[in-house]
Formats: structure tokens, C-alpha cells, sequence
């Protein structure tokens, strides 16, 4: 399954950013999906789920929403608010079983190529 991530960019401090992931050729529904990010010098830490259970990170949560367009194809992640310590490289994965709080990256079997987030102080 080949995931393409994109949205990423150069946002100030307090603005909003979405982004998107496509998987063609599949059905993104039909998949258990999540977002990660990778910050600078940092290992790569869970951000948000969408399975059998909506999860997020404690550091987003309520700034972020995880949701699928499934007329699109789509796993977005709407992000408000950000933060300069949101600075990282965002990846879309999806898993392959389904479950409650998948939040390990070992939960994962596909992930997307990355997109690069920037939020300026």
C-alpha cells in the first residue's frame, strides 16, 4: 500500500494547518490509520489514530482532528493552533488489524513518505 502525505508547510505560531493523505488505488476506509511526526533529534511519536478508537497525543489533543473523507479517499489531519514545538516531519500510516488505542508504531504496517511541518514563533 503506497501512502502520499502532503500538506506540510511554513505556518506561523497560532495558525492552521490540514493535511492530507491519499492511498491510491485503495480504500483508506478499510484500513485502521494513524498519524505520526518525528521531531528534530527525536524518535518518531504517535500523534493520532482512527480505528476502532479516535486517539491523540496529550500535546495535541484538542488542537487536533483526525477524520477521513471517504468520498475522497482521504485521511486528513486538521491542525489548529500550532505550536512551534508541532515542528516535524508528519507521516500517515495504516495498519493492517484492526483494535482499540493504536498508538505504537508497531501497530502500522504502511507508511506515507513524509511532509515536513514548520511553525514559526
Amino acid at each position: 500500500v503506497q501512502l502520499q502525505a502532503s500538506g506540510g508547510g511554513l505556518v506561523q505560531a497560532g495558525e492552521s494547518l490540514r493535511l492530507s493523505c491519499a492511498a491510491p488505488g485503495r480504500t483508506f476506509s478499510t484500513y485502521p490509520v494513524g498519524w505520526f511526526r518525528q521531531r528534530p533529534g527525536k524518535e518518531r511519536e504517535f500523534v493520532a489514530g482512527l480505528s476502532w478508537t479516535t486517539d491523540y497525543a496529550d500535546s495535541v489533543k484538542d488542537r487536533f482532528t483526525i477524520s477521513r473523507d471517504n468520498a475522497k479517499n482521504t485521511l486528513n489531519l486538521q491542525m489548529n493552533s500550532l505550536k512551534p514545538e508541532d515542528t516535524a516531519v508528519y507521516f500517515c500510516a495504516a495498519g493492517l488489524k484492526w483494535g482499540e488505542h493504536l498508538t505504537n508504531k508497531n501497530d502500522y504496517r504502511y507508511w506515507g513518505q513524509g511532509t515536513q511541518v514548520t511553525v514559526s514563533s
